[in-house]
């Protein structure tokens, strides 16, 4: 239950970054090394770009907001407010002036508004431009189809040795057994 957030997951990672590199040097020539390693790096530079453009942005709109949050605390005290209300039986009962609850906006407010705002755009824009440098990396692989081939067999290759490795660990003792065993 523990391992499907990434934070407590074992060093699994480990292991398949090492069997990644194995097929990387022995399925690859130099020439596919490179041209993945720039596809890699498309994707990190877009996601990059895009990221500090979505933070800009959302401090742009939660300056926006604010400028007119304050237009409207604004206009809300300049404008005549009643005092009475006159009901039709003849009555009359006085409005209590609210003016002073409604001093403006917090500075509380306005942190919450610049922070959510601003890891909003963030994260929308980081989103974006990995889906934008997963299409230009998928471009520069696709381009060359006898290096596209190459590529899609070493990750196939790569694929079942991972799978042969979730089969031989399921087929082993499992953590459930080793609690209950100790």
């Amino acid at each position: 239950m523990a391992e499907s957030l990434a934070a407590f997951r074992e060093g699994r990672s480990k292991d398949l970054r090492q069997l990644a590199e194995e097929h990387l040097q022995h399925d690859l020539n130099q020439q596919d090394r490179d041209l993945l390693r720039s596809a890699g790096s498309k994707v990190s530079t877009h996601a990059g770009i895009a990221s500090g453009i979505g933070l800009g942005l959302g401090i742009y709109t939660a300056f926006r907001l604010r400028s007119m949050r304050l237009a409207y605390f604004r206009a809300f005290r300049a404008m005549e407010k009643p005092v009475e209300v006159r009901f039709a039986d003849g009555r009359t009962e006085p409005v209590p002036d609210i003016t002073a609850q409604i001093s403006g906006p917090s500075r509380w407010g306005d942190a919450a508004t610049y922070f959510l705002f601003s890891i909003g755009g963030l994260f929308v824009g980081g989103e974006l431009g990995f889906l934008t440098g997963t299409a230009s990396a998928s471009r520069t692989i696709t381009k060359d189809p006898a290096s596209r081939e190459r590529i899609e067999k070493a990750f196939k290759n790569y694929r079942i040795d991972v799978l042969k490795r979730e089969i031989s660990a399921l087929q082993g003792k499992s953590r459930f057994e080793e609690f209950f065993s100790s």
